[in-house]
């Protein structure tokens, strides 16, 4: 059944289908903790419930989706060992010690806390709880900072040396913590967590907004101030992604010049003036694009701030260095194309609320709403482009993809993959299945404060929201 399918192929393919679900749980809690950590410390600032209801509603969604995260990171440390024998041999000596310290500082902070964050508010003192929160926050910053120097250590390497057995080992730990990439890709990532949760927090106070609307009831104050914060977010982080993807690129077309050219579809070099290609089909068979639709001259200004500068092409890069252009030029243009409707919705929130009229936007409610899983979207299509951009190494001109696999029939490699699959739909699918159906009921307007015992308020709401929103109705 598999014998015209190549184990190489099967073991990319389960990679990328494991790794892909496992990322989408950390995107979403990362952004999440700290928007937990920031509503109860407006609710210890302020006294108001209206926090501590947001923070009780979200605190459950956090716990299954971080109770997933880490169920599908542990698949990650088994393909290593079973489909990618031959990496975990040769780059251990330097990925390893990195993997322990993202476990030894983040996880270990994560799950010591994690306990008091989930069950403590009743159990102990506000302060102490509120640190609990903001250290697991903490946690998941730091776990991505180890993953995204793994990473970036993958994709400009530095401070190592070869063994003659073929073994990497550390020269110098700072220059491989600190390669030329990590800084960029740490500030992306976490841009594009917390962009993923506010795209889904705002979902969610859009749809309740428009349910409301639809009923004829007047929405909830933890609603409006869901809905606010949410859009908040976006209009100031979604700028902010841009900023960060643009010097991302730079950086990129620095240090990787060919995965630049397979991104932006260049199959020949340009002398000058390279054109911004919006759209083709890649035919890698004959190096051509076809039916392209571009901008001339804007490719240089774009990536060199200069209209003349020369912008290198795959017919510079020799044809088995070559990455396969499809899968990071689809896949950057999705991420890019999502990214201008993200600027759209946070200038049009932004204008909404100067009007005085955030809540009276049903357009842009629907927007909202829709977008709610475009940040997922992004995150993947953004890996997407980054990992197969790199393509054919997973040591980046030094460790080709192909020797880096585990001696595995094709067969055995399907086998698992297989089961990965079976069980990912179910598991995760329930869970999945479980954070919407949360998400589908409003804040509880009857959680109140540990040790209260009046009501909550949901009168007249403050004239300034966070981030300046105005919430009075």
């Amino acid at each position: 059944m598999f014998d015209d399918v190549s184990a190489l192929a099967l073991a990319r393919f389960q990679f990328a289908f494991t790794v892909s679900f496992h990322f989408i749980f950390p995107a979403f809690s990362i952004g999440l903790a700290s928007y937990l950590a920031v509503l109860e410390g407006l609710w210890l600032k302020t006294g108001r419930d209206v926090y501590l209801q947001l923070f009780r509603y979200w605190l459950k969604i956090f716990a299954i989706a971080f109770g997933m995260g880490v169920v599908s990171g542990i698949v990650m440390a088994y393909q290593f060992g079973a489909n990618w024998a031959a990496f975990s041999d040769k780059a251990g000596p330097v990925i390893g010690p990195l993997m322990a310290y993202e476990v030894l500082s983040a996880f270990f902070l994560e799950s010591g806390f994690l306990g008091v964050m989930l069950f403590g508010l009743d159990r102990v003192g506000k302060k102490l709880h509120f640190l609990a929160t903001c250290l697991v926050a903490i946690g998941t910053t730091i776990s991505a900072f180890w993953i995204i120097v793994v990473n970036s250590w993958m994709q400009t390497p530095q401070g190592y040396a070869i063994a003659d057995n073929g073994q990497f080992y550390a020269t110098d730990w700072l220059a491989v913590v600190l390669n030329p990439s990590m800084p960029y890709r740490l500030a992306h990532t976490l841009l594009g967590a917390y962009l993923t949760t506010a795209l889904v927090v705002g979902a969610v106070g859009a749809y309740h907004l428009l349910k409301d609307r639809k009923l004829g009831r007047s929405a909830q104050p933890a609603t409006k101030i869901m809905f606010a914060m949410a859009m908040g977010m976006v209009a100031i982080t979604a700028p902010l992604q841009v900023l960060a993807g643009h010097e991302h690129g730079v950086n990129t077309l620095k240090h990787q010049p060919a995965k630049i050219a397979a991104m932006e579809g260049h199959y020949e070099s340009h002398d000058r003036a390279a054109p911004l290609i919006l759209f083709g089909v890649p035919d890698d068979a004959n190096q051509v694009m076809h039916y392209k639709l571009e901008v001339p001259a804007l490719g240089s200004l774009v990536l060199q701030h200069d209209i003349e500068a020369p912008t290198m092409g795959l017919d510079k890069v020799a044809p088995e260095n070559r990455a396969k252009v499809a899968f990071p030029f689809y896949a950057f243009r999705v991420m890019v194309g999502l990214g201008v409707l993200m600027l759209l919705l946070g200038g049009w929130a932004a204008y909404n609320a100067w009007r005085g009229r955030l809540f009276d936007g049903v357009w842009q409610q629907r927007l909202a709403l829709a977008m709610g899983p475009a940040g997922f979207v992004a995150v993947l299509a953004g890996w997407i482009t980054t990992e197969t951009g790199r393509q054919p190494f997973t040591v980046f001109g030094l460790l080709r993809t192909a020797e880096s696999a585990s001696p595995l029939a094709a067969p055995a490699v399907a086998a698992s993959l297989i089961a990965f699959i079976i069980v990912y739909f179910f598991v995760f699918g329930v869970g999945t299945w479980f954070i919407i159906k949360l998400m589908g009921t409003e804040p509880n307007p009857e959680d109140k404060g540990p040790g209260k015992e009046q009501t909550v308020d949901v009168g007249s709401l403050p004239p300034d929201a966070p981030f300046g929103f105005q919430l009075a109705e």
